[in-house]
This record gives structure tokens, sequence and C-alpha cells, in this order.
């Protein structure tokens, strides 16, 4: 490390000695007009001296400047000296006095107030400051006035490489695809040098790789990656390791060096066909196998990953293709086969498959290679099994008449053993399908039988379910659903569709459709229902009603005449025949309730009662029962008018030895006794005189309140005193008191 320092300070300072050898000395120049500074050491100042022999003068100032500068990281056994301040009012009397003050005054840079020479006492680093700026000033020794005015001045830091460069980002990863071509761009690394970019080579950074070779290059200068050989393949080599070196001065000799890593991993690219491990494939299936049952799995192996790997699977030939079929497994990447359609060893004992496997995602650069398909054989053995009853129909439908006779043949179902063995078979009804009981199955031959009698309007449809049993054995059932329609037959006779009942206006006109009425039947004829409508014989020539058949088969009521009146007759009842059009036909008599009401001019119906016939013209009901309540509530005020003149009139005699508390009626309600004299004043009660304007809520005889109401009695004392005539009821006691007072 010394070494390489003395070499790069010679490096430095040969073209610098060179100069100020070949510069004749500027301190002893011809004399300056005003003031003027001399900073020996500068080369810019040295150059201007040498080429002119003269001074640079400034014509409203008196210092002349140029920059100093300094060498980093210089670190002799003195201090080393940058520059010189001189003033041309420095007679050598040593009455002149320089100070100098700014950044690092005192501490880095230090000037001999004497002579004006500035040394730098510290190391410097220009990664830390390049530079320092500073005040100079020439000021009387005695009386420190100044002598010109203080002016600035700047010294920089010159740079030496001491600085190696650094990959800030590092260590870097990369990827770039296999099978790539020559010089493909994989990515580009930077390094940073804190040295100098502008002064010398410090910081002039120069790339090339350690270790990588012969896979990846480098450019020297942009630090751009590529690769170095065609086609890797992932599969051989999937990640390299690259080191990368970056080194300054220009990559010559002494220059300083850093490292860093680059990992690359190629990434993967479809190059590779998939392939079945095997050619042959064996498999094994009962035959009475649960359809959508996975029978094997086979597998074909792609050296790619990811997407590149994914292979769909086929079944291209063979005798099975319609009874199998096969499904591609994602995560697996396997081929899942899979039973289609039911089997039967007694038809085929076995099959044989072709299934292919191929690539999904086709790269078309690598289709050279190639097909990026494989095929494999795969056969299949069907195992006997021993199968249930099979039936001739997956479902059966069966029709019967509503009126069919008991016993009689509805259908019958049919069944087999499909094993070579063939065992007879059995038949019955699931009775939890058949919980009335309501058919029967023969057990050998299947005809199913009718058990109760039927009735469509009740239920149109029963399903029922018939169980196939092997006799041989009984584990192996079969179960098939019937579904039995029962047919119409025309045994219902056609009725009003509701209860109608009829208003007639006794101002009504002739003509006038008094009510329209339809009519339903229960049964269910295959053209739709036709109704028609008549009045019986003795009723046909009726002098105040007739019948109109209308074209939605409803039925339109007339009167003949008008004129009707409450007070003759109310109610008129009008029998209607009404008949279907089945075979045989079926008819029913139905009775119209027909009221007379009055109604208003616009024909509303207002009253349909006779009484309401005499209420008198212009007062509705309403009024007339408000007139009535009021004339109940005057007779009820007049009654007690009555009552209270009668009471009142009337003396209460209370003998002098009776005891008063024989009028008074008990209960169990306590009071304050004569310990309370907070809620009454007995000596109040004794003189109303004195009652301060208390007047009485009101006031009854003893005997009224004892023949209607029994009320609470409160007590005062234990014998009121016979004076007291009257009894009132106090409103402001918190339980109703009941005392006699004197009138």
């Amino acid at each position: 490390m010394p070494e390489r320092l003395a070499e790069m300070l010679l490096d430095l300072w040969t073209p610098l000695i060179i100069l100020w050898i070949t510069l004749p000395p500027c301190i002893y120049m011809a004399p300056m007009n005003q003031s003027q500074v001399l900073m020996s050491g500068s080369p810019l100042e040295l150059s201007s001296l040498g080429e002119e022999q003269r001074i640079l003068n400034r014509s409203k100032r008196g210092w002349v400047w140029n920059q100093m500068f300094v060498l980093e990281e210089f670190s002799g056994p003195e201090p080393i000296l940058v520059g010189r301040l001189h003033t041309d009012l420095d007679p050598g009397s040593k009455k002149i006095k320089y100070i100098l003050s700014g950044d690092g005054a005192g501490t880095i840079f230090q000037i001999n107030d004497v002579t004006g020479d500035i040394h730098a006492i510290k190391r410097l680093d220009r990664e830390e400051k390049a530079e320092y700026t500073l005040t100079a000033q020439a000021v009387d020794w005695e009386t420190s006035k100044p002598l010109e005015p203080p002016s600035e001045f700047i010294i920089k830091v010159q740079d030496i490489n001491d600085n190696a460069p650094e990959f800030l980002n590092g260590p870097y990863h990369a990827t770039v695809p296999e099978m790539s071509i020559l010089g493909t761009s994989v990515t580009n690394v930077t390094a940073t040098d804190a040295d100098d970019p502008v002064y010398g080579n410090s910081a002039k950074l120069v790339y090339s790789i350690l270790e990588g070779q012969p896979y990846f290059s480098i450019e020297p200068e942009t630090a751009i990656i590529k690769t170095a050989l065609p086609n890797m393949d992932r599969e051989a080599k999937e990640e390299y390791l690259v080191v990368i070196q970056a080194k300054d001065m220009g990559g010559h000799s002494g220059g300083l060096s850093g490292t860093t890593t680059l990992t690359v991993t190629l990434t993967d690219v479809n190059d590779n066909p998939p392939k079945f491990a095997q050619s042959l494939y064996h498999f094994s299936v009962p035959e009475d196998v649960v359809l959508g049952t996975a029978i094997g799995r086979v597998k074909a192996n792609d050296q790619d990953i990811g997407e590149n790997a994914q292979s769909s699977y086929d079944i291209i030939d063979g005798d099975g293709t319609a009874l199998f079929e096969i499904t591609s497994d994602a995560q697996a990447q396997d081929g899942i086969i899979r039973l289609r359609k039911p089997l039967d060893f007694e038809t085929k004992k076995s099959y044989t498959l072709k299934v292919e496997a191929a690539n999904v995602h086709i790269d078309p650069r690598f289709s050279g290679r190639g097909p990026f398909k494989d095929t494999a054989t795969v056969k299949i053995v069907v195992e006997d099994a021993d199968e249930p009853p099979v039936f001739s129909s997956p479902t059966y439908l069966l029709e019967v008449h509503e009126n069919a006779a008991l016993n009689s043949v509805i259908g019958q179902v049919t069944a087999r053993d499909p094993d070579i063995t063939s065992s007879p078979i059995r038949f019955s009804i699931d009775r939890h399908t058949d919980l009335e009981r309501q058919f029967n199955i023969n057990a050998d031959d299947g005809k199913i039988t009718l058990a109760t009698p039927l009735d469509r309007e009740l239920s149109v449809w029963h399903n029922i379910t018939i169980i196939a049993t092997e006799i041989r054995n009984h584990s192996q059932i079969s179960r098939v659903p019937v579904a039995i329609k029962v047919l119409d037959v025309n045994d219902n006779a056609p009725e009003f569709a509701s209860e109608y009942e009829a208003f007639l206006c006794e101002n009504g006109k002739p003509g006038q459709v008094i009510q329209t009425v339809s009519a339903m039947d229960k049964d269910d004829p295959k053209n739709g229902h036709y109704f028609l409508y008549s009045l019986l014989p003795e009723m046909v020539n009726n002098p105040n009603f007739t019948i109109r058949k209308n074209e939605d088969n409803s039925l339109s009521i007339l009167a003949k005449h008008n004129g009707f009146n409450r007070q003759k007759q109310e109610v008129y009842l009008l029998p209607i025949i009404i008949s279907d059009s089945g075979n045989p036909p079926l008819s029913s008599t139905s009775t119209l309730t027909i009221r007379v009401c009055g109604c208003s001019n616009d024909g509303v119906v207002q009253s349909c009662n006779v009484e309401a016939y005499v209420l008198p013209i212009g007062l509705s009901m309403g009024a007339l029962i408000a007139i009535l309540a009021c004339i109940i509530l005057l007779l009820v005020i007049v009654v007690l008018f009555v009552t209270l003149r009668r009471h009142k009139n009337e003396p209460l005699i209370i003998k002098d030895d009776e005891d008063v508390r024989e009028n008074i009626i008990r209960y169990d309600d306590e009071g304050g006794g004569e310990e309370d004299t907070e809620a009454f004043d007995i000596a109040t009660l004794q003189n109303p005189d004195g009652i301060n304007g208390f007047l009485p809520r009101w006031g009854l005889p003893i005997q009224w309140w004892e023949e209607r109401n029994p009320i609470q009695t409160c007590l005062f004392k234990s014998r009121i005193p016979h004076s007291l005539r009257f009894i009132f009821f106090h409103k402001d006691t918190k339980i109703n008191c009941i005392t006699q007072w004197t009138t």
C-alpha cells in the first residue's frame, strides 16, 4: 500500500514539478499597482505569470485572487504550505497583520499573520469536503484597523485515487430463457466510485468477468452482461454464478477494484415433448362399477416445468371409446380413465384403448424437434359380478279408469337377472309408496291389480315403487318407479261455482240482468266443460224471471217486469237445472235466492229489510240513531234530577242513644286513628262555618249511599257526633273518606 500511494503521488506531482521548474519565480516582480496578493503554488497564477511576466491588476480593489489547491490525504511531518497572502501596503516593517476566517480557519487552515503563509494542519479528504471558502484581510498590527476590505477565496482539495469502486445494489439476480441465441442480453450492473470523476482517471471504471466464462460476457464500459454460448439447456444446468469486477484508473495497473456476484437462472421453454413411462398399461374393473368411477391413471413425463409441461390426454382409438373417457389432472399432470357407460361381463370381457398425451402450449421455435406428443396402449379387463335384476324399462306409466273393477289388472312390469346363472325374480310393492294399499302385484309375473276403488277427483296420480329381488340372493334387489294415472269418467253432476245471492231493485226495469252465475264440474272431460241451463218445468212460465245462456258458459237471470214490492214479497227462490255434456250426461238443481231491495235512482242497493220501508223519507239510519241516543240521554238526566230532589227533602233521624256506627259500612282499610292529624281537623268538622271557603264536592244522605254503593268509611274518633247530618266525599283525601256533616 505505501508503494502504491508513492506511485500515485509521483504520477500526480510530476507535471506540477516540471511546471514549477520551467517557470521563473513570480514573487519578485515589478512593483504592483495599489495592492496585490500573490498565491504561490497556484497553477493558474503561475501559468499566467509565466506567459505574460506581469501581475494581475484590479481597478476597484487591491486584491488579486486565484484558487488555491491542496492535495487530499497528504500527511507529511510538517503542515503543508497551501499559499501566501501579500499586500503592497506592507513595506516590510512588520506593521501589517494578516487575518484568515471562514471554513476551517484555525482548525484546518492556519495563517502566519506576519508573512501571510497559509498551511493545512490536518489531513483532508475530498470525499468529505471538496472545497473551502475563506476570507482574508490585512489590518494594522497595532490598531487592528482594516487596511483593505475583506475578500473571499477558495481552497480546493485535489483528488487522489483513494476509493475503490462499489456495487451498491449487489449481489444481483437475473434470468434468461434457455436455448437463447448468442449475445442475448441478460442484465446490466452498475458500480460507483467516490473519487472525483472530473480530475484524472480515479473514477473511470472498466468492467470484466472473473468467473462465468465461457457462458457469459460483459461490456467493459456499459457493464451489460450477455450470453456467450448459444442454446444453453436448462435441463442440463439451470443456474450459473458470475463474478464481476469493476476497476478504476481506466483498468490500468495501480487502479482500485471492487467485485460483485450475479446469479443467472435459465427459465424454461417448451423444448421437450411428453413421454409415457411405459407403452402398455393394464387395468381391471368389476362390471357393476358405478358410472364416473376412476379405473386407472396414465402419466406422460415432461422434462419441462410449469405450463410447458402441461399435457392433455385423449382416447384416439380402440374398441371402448364409447364406454370410457380420459380427463387430465392439472395438479398431478396425468390422465384419469373413467367409466362413461355400464359394463356387462356377459357381453364383453375386455377392451383395448389407445391414449395420447400432447403438450398444451407449443413453442413454434422448437416445432422442428418433432411432434410434442406420445401414445400408449391401455388394456381393460372386465370382471364378473353378481348383478341385481334389470327391469325392462327404467320407468313405467300405467293408466286406469276411476270406475275400474277391484282386482282388475292395471299393467305389468318385467325384470331379469343379467348374470349367467339367471336367478328367478320375485316382485313386490314398496308399501312406503302405497300406504293406503290401493294396489297389489303378482310376485311371480309382476302384474299390478287394483285393491281399492279409485276416485280421480281425490287423486289423479299414484306413484308407487316396484321391487325386484333375486330368489337365490336376496341382497340383489332393484327398484323401478311406476306412475299410475287415473282416467276420468263422468260421475259428478255440475253445480253452482259458489253460493250466489241476487238483489233485485224495486225500481228495476224489465229485462234488467239481476245476476250472472257460472257452474263447475269436478270431472275433467277431454273436450272441456259445456253446461246446459234450464228452469224447472213448473217454473218455465213464471211471470217474474227468465234465464239467458252466455257464450262464456255462464248464465244470466233477468227480470220480466218492474214494480217489485218488498211489502208484498221480500225473497224469491229460483231453481235452475244444470246439465253437463258427459256420456251419460248428469245434472243437478241449484236454487238462486233473489232478494228485493230498495235502491237509489242510479241502482245502488240501500236497504233490503221490510222495516226500512216505513222510515221517514230524507233521514238516514245514522241520523235516526243519533236522535234516539239524545232522547235516551235526556231521560236519564230527568230521572237523576227527580231522584236527587226527592232524597233532599227526607230527614235523617238518628237517636241519641243509637250508635251512629250502625249506619256506617266498615271495610278493612285502616286509617291513621287518633295519631293521624294531618289528613283531617276534627275542629273543622265540628265548626263548618270556619272552613275558610271549603265547599264539599257534593253531599247525599247516608241512606242513599248505603242503598247504592258500599263505600269506605273513615272515623276520626271512636264515636261520630250525633249532630252530623249529611255525608260528603272529600276530593283531596288520599283514600275515599265519608263523614257526616251538620247542615
